[in-house]
Protein backbone atom coordinates (compact mmCIF):
# COMPACT_ATOMS: atom_id res chain seq x y z
CA UNK A 1 0.00 0.00 0.00
CA UNK A 2 1.14 3.72 -0.50
CA UNK A 3 1.54 6.11 1.83
CA UNK A 4 -1.25 8.14 2.58
CA UNK A 5 -0.19 12.09 2.42
CA UNK A 6 -2.15 12.70 5.54
CA UNK A 7 -1.96 10.59 8.49
CA UNK A 8 -3.76 11.32 11.53
CA UNK A 9 -3.88 9.21 15.23
CA UNK A 10 -5.60 9.24 17.86
CA UNK A 11 -5.69 13.41 17.81
CA UNK A 12 -6.21 15.00 21.09
CA UNK A 13 -7.08 18.87 21.73
CA UNK A 14 -7.68 20.99 24.64
CA UNK A 15 -8.52 24.02 25.59
CA UNK A 16 -7.23 25.13 29.19
CA UNK A 17 -9.75 27.05 31.57
CA UNK A 18 -8.99 28.47 35.31
CA UNK A 19 -11.01 24.93 36.19
CA UNK A 20 -9.82 22.38 34.01
CA UNK A 21 -9.05 21.54 30.19
CA UNK A 22 -11.89 20.80 28.36
CA UNK A 23 -11.38 18.39 25.46
CA UNK A 24 -12.32 19.37 22.07
CA UNK A 25 -10.94 16.68 20.19
CA UNK A 26 -10.75 13.13 21.80
CA UNK A 27 -9.19 10.34 20.23
CA UNK A 28 -9.64 11.29 16.32
CA UNK A 29 -7.81 8.64 13.77
CA UNK A 30 -7.85 9.22 9.46
CA UNK A 31 -5.65 8.99 6.58
CA UNK A 32 -6.02 10.69 3.36
CA UNK A 33 -4.50 9.33 0.05
CA UNK A 34 -2.89 11.43 -2.95
CA UNK A 35 -6.02 12.21 -4.99
CA UNK A 36 -8.41 11.32 -2.49
CA UNK A 37 -11.17 14.51 -1.06
CA UNK A 38 -12.10 12.97 2.70
CA UNK A 39 -15.23 15.07 3.68
CA UNK A 40 -15.41 15.75 7.55
CA UNK A 41 -19.30 16.46 8.14
CA UNK A 42 -20.94 17.29 11.52
CA UNK A 43 -22.97 19.22 13.71
CA UNK A 44 -21.55 23.21 14.74
CA UNK A 45 -19.67 21.99 17.79
CA UNK A 46 -18.72 18.84 16.49
CA UNK A 47 -14.90 19.16 15.94
CA UNK A 48 -14.26 19.67 12.53
CA UNK A 49 -12.76 23.06 12.29
CA UNK A 50 -10.75 22.28 15.36
CA UNK A 51 -9.88 19.09 13.50
CA UNK A 52 -8.39 21.34 10.49
CA UNK A 53 -6.79 23.72 12.48
CA UNK A 54 -4.55 20.84 14.23
CA UNK A 55 -3.68 19.21 11.30
CA UNK A 56 -2.19 23.40 9.33
CA UNK A 57 -0.68 24.18 13.10
CA UNK A 58 -2.82 26.81 13.81
CA UNK A 59 -4.41 25.68 17.57
CA UNK A 60 -3.24 29.15 19.35
CA UNK A 61 -3.19 29.50 23.30
CA UNK A 62 -4.64 28.66 25.22
CA UNK A 63 -5.74 25.20 22.84
CA UNK A 64 -2.74 22.73 22.36
CA UNK A 65 -2.45 19.38 20.87
CA UNK A 66 -2.77 17.17 24.34
CA UNK A 67 -1.72 13.71 22.39
CA UNK A 68 -1.71 11.50 18.98
CA UNK A 69 0.34 12.18 15.96
CA UNK A 70 0.02 14.13 12.69
CA UNK A 71 2.15 13.02 9.48
CA UNK A 72 2.38 13.96 6.50
CA UNK A 73 4.00 11.93 3.87
CA UNK A 74 5.39 10.04 6.74
CA UNK A 75 7.30 13.35 8.29
CA UNK A 76 5.46 14.01 11.89
CA UNK A 77 4.55 17.53 12.01
CA UNK A 78 2.41 18.34 14.91
CA UNK A 79 5.70 18.65 17.30
CA UNK A 80 7.54 20.90 14.81
CA UNK A 81 8.96 24.18 16.21
CA UNK A 82 6.53 27.12 14.76
CA UNK A 83 9.43 28.09 12.00
CA UNK A 84 9.30 25.04 10.92
CA UNK A 85 5.48 24.35 10.68
CA UNK A 86 5.15 27.64 8.86
CA UNK A 87 7.96 26.37 5.71
CA UNK A 88 5.35 23.66 5.20
CA UNK A 89 2.15 25.58 5.38
CA UNK A 90 1.47 27.24 2.21
CA UNK A 91 4.13 24.70 0.04
CA UNK A 92 3.13 21.48 1.61
CA UNK A 93 -0.22 22.26 2.78
CA UNK A 94 -2.44 24.90 1.10
CA UNK A 95 -5.66 26.30 2.85
CA UNK A 96 -8.86 27.09 1.64
CA UNK A 97 -10.87 29.40 4.46
CA UNK A 98 -14.67 30.22 4.70
CA UNK A 99 -14.67 33.92 4.05
CA UNK A 100 -11.85 35.15 1.13
CA UNK A 101 -11.96 38.33 2.64
CA UNK A 102 -10.37 37.15 5.59
CA UNK A 103 -7.24 35.26 3.37
CA UNK A 104 -6.81 38.30 1.05
CA UNK A 105 -5.06 41.75 2.37
CA UNK A 106 -7.30 44.39 0.62
CA UNK A 107 -4.41 46.91 0.58
CA UNK A 108 -2.90 44.77 -2.29
CA UNK A 109 -3.60 43.70 -5.67
CA UNK A 110 -4.25 39.90 -6.27
CA UNK A 111 -1.43 39.28 -8.06
CA UNK A 112 1.33 40.60 -6.11
CA UNK A 113 -0.50 38.53 -3.00
CA UNK A 114 0.02 35.81 -5.43
CA UNK A 115 3.76 36.19 -6.58
CA UNK A 116 4.61 36.69 -2.80
CA UNK A 117 3.39 33.53 -2.28
CA UNK A 118 5.16 31.74 -5.34
CA UNK A 119 8.71 32.97 -4.72
CA UNK A 120 8.08 32.38 -0.60
CA UNK A 121 8.03 28.38 -1.90
CA UNK A 122 9.29 28.43 -5.06
CA UNK A 123 12.93 29.81 -7.01
CA UNK A 124 11.01 31.76 -9.11
CA UNK A 125 11.70 34.92 -10.80
CA UNK A 126 9.67 37.90 -10.67
CA UNK A 127 8.65 37.33 -14.18
CA UNK A 128 8.24 33.87 -14.16
CA UNK A 129 6.24 33.97 -11.02
CA UNK A 130 3.66 36.47 -12.65
CA UNK A 131 3.45 34.20 -15.63
CA UNK A 132 2.48 31.35 -13.00
CA UNK A 133 0.22 33.92 -10.97
CA UNK A 134 -1.42 33.89 -14.34
CA UNK A 135 -1.57 30.53 -15.26
CA UNK A 136 -3.43 29.72 -12.10
CA UNK A 137 -5.99 32.42 -12.05
CA UNK A 138 -6.91 31.31 -16.04
CA UNK A 139 -6.73 27.17 -14.38
CA UNK A 140 -9.30 28.51 -11.23
CA UNK A 141 -11.73 30.02 -13.84
CA UNK A 142 -10.58 33.79 -13.32
CA UNK A 143 -11.95 35.45 -16.90
CA UNK A 144 -9.29 37.41 -18.50
CA UNK A 145 -6.47 36.68 -15.96
CA UNK A 146 -3.77 39.03 -17.80
CA UNK A 147 -5.91 41.78 -16.96
CA UNK A 148 -7.50 40.99 -13.56
CA UNK A 149 -4.18 40.05 -12.16
CA UNK A 150 -3.70 43.55 -11.29
CA UNK A 151 -7.45 44.06 -9.59
CA UNK A 152 -8.02 44.17 -6.03
CA UNK A 153 -10.07 41.99 -3.96
CA UNK A 154 -12.85 44.24 -3.56
CA UNK A 155 -13.10 44.38 -7.32
CA UNK A 156 -14.09 40.87 -7.34
CA UNK A 157 -17.43 38.84 -6.70
CA UNK A 158 -17.41 36.44 -3.32
CA UNK A 159 -17.10 33.32 -6.12
CA UNK A 160 -14.33 35.06 -7.60
CA UNK A 161 -12.52 35.92 -4.41
CA UNK A 162 -12.84 32.06 -3.19
CA UNK A 163 -10.84 31.54 -6.69
CA UNK A 164 -8.23 33.47 -5.96
CA UNK A 165 -8.00 32.01 -2.50
CA UNK A 166 -7.87 28.75 -4.22
CA UNK A 167 -5.29 30.01 -6.53
CA UNK A 168 -3.02 30.98 -3.74
CA UNK A 169 -3.85 27.28 -1.97
CA UNK A 170 -2.44 25.47 -4.74
CA UNK A 171 0.38 27.89 -6.14
CA UNK A 172 2.87 26.13 -4.23
CA UNK A 173 1.65 22.47 -5.68
CA UNK A 174 0.76 21.39 -2.22
CA UNK A 175 0.35 17.82 -1.47
CA UNK A 176 -2.71 18.41 0.81
CA UNK A 177 -5.17 21.17 1.15
CA UNK A 178 -7.52 21.98 4.25
CA UNK A 179 -11.15 23.11 2.78
CA UNK A 180 -12.95 25.04 5.66
CA UNK A 181 -16.37 25.47 4.77
CA UNK A 182 -15.22 26.48 1.07
CA UNK A 183 -18.68 26.99 -0.20
CA UNK A 184 -20.97 28.43 2.73
CA UNK A 185 -20.70 32.34 2.06
CA UNK A 186 -21.87 31.90 -2.16
CA UNK A 187 -25.18 31.06 -3.76
CA UNK A 188 -26.09 27.48 -5.04
CA UNK A 189 -24.63 28.17 -8.59
CA UNK A 190 -21.38 29.30 -7.57
CA UNK A 191 -21.18 26.55 -5.29
CA UNK A 192 -21.32 24.05 -7.68
CA UNK A 193 -18.06 25.59 -9.49
CA UNK A 194 -16.12 25.83 -6.50
CA UNK A 195 -16.84 21.92 -5.87
CA UNK A 196 -16.09 21.12 -9.69
CA UNK A 197 -13.03 22.76 -9.03
CA UNK A 198 -11.81 20.89 -5.56
CA UNK A 199 -12.70 17.79 -6.98
CA UNK A 200 -10.49 18.83 -10.05
CA UNK A 201 -7.53 19.54 -8.30
CA UNK A 202 -7.57 15.87 -6.79
CA UNK A 203 -8.05 14.75 -10.00
CA UNK A 204 -5.31 16.51 -12.23
CA UNK A 205 -3.02 17.07 -9.16
CA UNK A 206 -2.94 14.74 -7.28
CA UNK A 207 -4.13 16.78 -4.35
CA UNK A 208 -5.00 15.20 -0.80
CA UNK A 209 -8.06 17.43 0.42
CA UNK A 210 -9.93 17.73 3.70
CA UNK A 211 -12.88 19.46 3.16
CA UNK A 212 -14.49 20.41 5.96
CA UNK A 213 -18.22 21.07 6.06
CA UNK A 214 -21.77 20.82 7.41
CA UNK A 215 -23.49 20.41 3.78
CA UNK A 216 -24.46 16.92 2.99
CA UNK A 217 -24.87 18.13 -0.66
CA UNK A 218 -21.48 19.28 -0.87
CA UNK A 219 -20.01 16.21 0.56
CA UNK A 220 -22.05 13.57 -1.71
CA UNK A 221 -21.08 15.92 -5.02
CA UNK A 222 -17.04 16.37 -4.24
CA UNK A 223 -15.81 13.51 -1.72
CA UNK A 224 -14.63 10.06 -2.19
CA UNK A 225 -14.65 9.57 1.70
CA UNK A 226 -16.82 10.88 4.45
CA UNK A 227 -16.22 11.19 8.26
CA UNK A 228 -19.13 11.99 10.63
CA UNK A 229 -18.14 13.71 14.17
CA UNK A 230 -20.02 13.88 16.49
CA UNK A 231 -18.93 15.88 20.09
CA UNK A 232 -14.73 15.55 19.11
CA UNK A 233 -14.87 11.95 17.79
CA UNK A 234 -15.41 10.17 14.35
CA UNK A 235 -18.72 8.29 14.60
CA UNK A 236 -18.74 6.68 11.26
CA UNK A 237 -15.98 6.87 8.53
CA UNK A 238 -16.55 5.04 5.05
CA UNK A 239 -16.47 5.79 1.17
CA UNK A 240 -19.37 8.07 0.83
CA UNK A 241 -21.78 6.54 -1.24
CA UNK A 242 -21.99 3.73 1.74
CA UNK A 243 -22.54 6.43 4.30
CA UNK A 244 -24.98 8.34 2.33
CA UNK A 245 -27.27 5.05 1.21
CA UNK A 246 -26.43 2.68 4.17
CA UNK A 247 -25.35 4.68 7.21
CA UNK A 248 -24.50 2.66 10.09
CA UNK A 249 -23.90 4.89 13.62
CA UNK A 250 -27.67 6.19 14.86
CA UNK A 251 -26.05 9.50 14.50
CA UNK A 252 -25.19 9.28 10.53
CA UNK A 253 -28.97 7.76 10.13
CA UNK A 254 -30.25 10.62 11.90
CA UNK A 255 -28.19 13.59 9.17
CA UNK A 256 -29.28 11.03 6.47
CA UNK A 257 -32.47 10.89 7.46
CA UNK A 258 -32.74 14.71 7.81
CA UNK A 259 -31.38 15.38 4.02
CA UNK A 260 -35.01 16.11 1.45
CA UNK A 261 -35.21 13.92 -1.54
CA UNK A 262 -36.37 14.88 -4.94
CA UNK A 263 -38.00 11.32 -5.48
CA UNK A 264 -41.18 12.48 -4.76
CA UNK A 265 -41.48 9.73 -1.79
CA UNK A 266 -43.92 10.57 0.76
CA UNK A 267 -41.89 10.52 4.30
CA UNK A 268 -41.09 12.87 7.10
CA UNK A 269 -37.72 13.32 7.48
CA UNK A 270 -36.23 12.68 10.41
CA UNK A 271 -35.17 14.57 13.62
CA UNK A 272 -32.47 14.24 15.96
CA UNK A 273 -33.54 15.11 19.23
CA UNK A 274 -31.34 17.39 22.08
CA UNK A 275 -28.52 19.48 21.12
CA UNK A 276 -24.42 18.51 20.88
CA UNK A 277 -23.30 18.46 24.13
CA UNK A 278 -21.15 21.38 25.63
CA UNK A 279 -17.19 21.07 26.32
CA UNK A 280 -17.65 20.91 29.62
CA UNK A 281 -20.86 18.16 30.06
CA UNK A 282 -19.93 15.70 27.56
CA UNK A 283 -21.37 12.24 29.11
CA UNK A 284 -19.37 9.23 29.73
CA UNK A 285 -19.61 6.52 27.60
CA UNK A 286 -20.74 7.11 23.95
CA UNK A 287 -21.37 11.09 23.96
CA UNK A 288 -24.57 10.32 21.58
CA UNK A 289 -26.40 8.16 24.20
CA UNK A 290 -28.47 11.20 25.49
CA UNK A 291 -30.22 11.36 21.99
CA UNK A 292 -29.97 7.87 20.56
CA UNK A 293 -33.05 5.48 20.78
CA UNK A 294 -30.99 2.59 20.68
CA UNK A 295 -28.60 3.81 23.83
CA UNK A 296 -28.42 1.34 26.45
CA UNK A 297 -26.55 0.61 29.63
CA UNK A 298 -23.19 -0.05 28.01
CA UNK A 299 -23.75 3.33 26.31
CA UNK A 300 -24.15 5.45 28.97
CA UNK A 301 -20.58 3.83 30.57
CA UNK A 302 -18.38 2.68 28.04
CA UNK A 303 -17.02 5.06 25.12
CA UNK A 304 -17.36 2.91 22.04
CA UNK A 305 -13.79 2.23 19.80
CA UNK A 306 -14.55 1.88 16.02
CA UNK A 307 -15.04 -1.35 14.09
CA UNK A 308 -14.53 -2.23 11.24
CA UNK A 309 -17.82 -2.89 8.96
CA UNK A 310 -17.14 -3.55 5.23
CA UNK A 311 -15.08 -0.60 4.07
CA UNK A 312 -16.86 1.33 6.93
CA UNK A 313 -15.61 2.22 10.14
CA UNK A 314 -18.52 2.47 13.42
CA UNK A 315 -18.01 3.80 16.86
CA UNK A 316 -21.39 2.33 17.85
CA UNK A 317 -21.86 -0.37 20.78
CA UNK A 318 -24.57 -2.03 18.64
CA UNK A 319 -22.30 -3.42 16.02
CA UNK A 320 -19.90 -4.74 18.49
CA UNK A 321 -19.95 -8.93 18.27
CA UNK A 322 -20.30 -9.57 22.69
CA UNK A 323 -23.67 -7.71 22.22
CA UNK A 324 -24.51 -9.67 19.63
CA UNK A 325 -23.67 -12.97 21.62
CA UNK A 326 -24.83 -11.58 24.65
CA UNK A 327 -28.41 -10.73 23.12
CA UNK A 328 -28.31 -14.64 21.38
Amino acid sequence: MTEPVLSVRNLQVEFKTRRHALRAIDGVSFDITKGEVLGVVGESGAGKSVTGSAVIGLIDPPGRIAGGEIRLSGLRIDNLPPEEMRKIRGKRIGMIFQDPLTSLNPLYRIGDQIVETIRTHLSLSEQAARKRAIDLLAEVGIPAPEKRIDGYPHEFSGGMRQRVVIALAICAEPELIIADEPTTALDVSVQAQIIALIRRLGRDHGTAVMLVTHDMGVIAETCDRVAVMYSGRIAEIGPVQDVIKSPLHPYAKGLMGAIPTLTGEDHRLVQIPGAMPRLSAIPPGCPFNPRCDAAFDRCRVERPEPLARGAQAVACHLYDIKVTDNAA
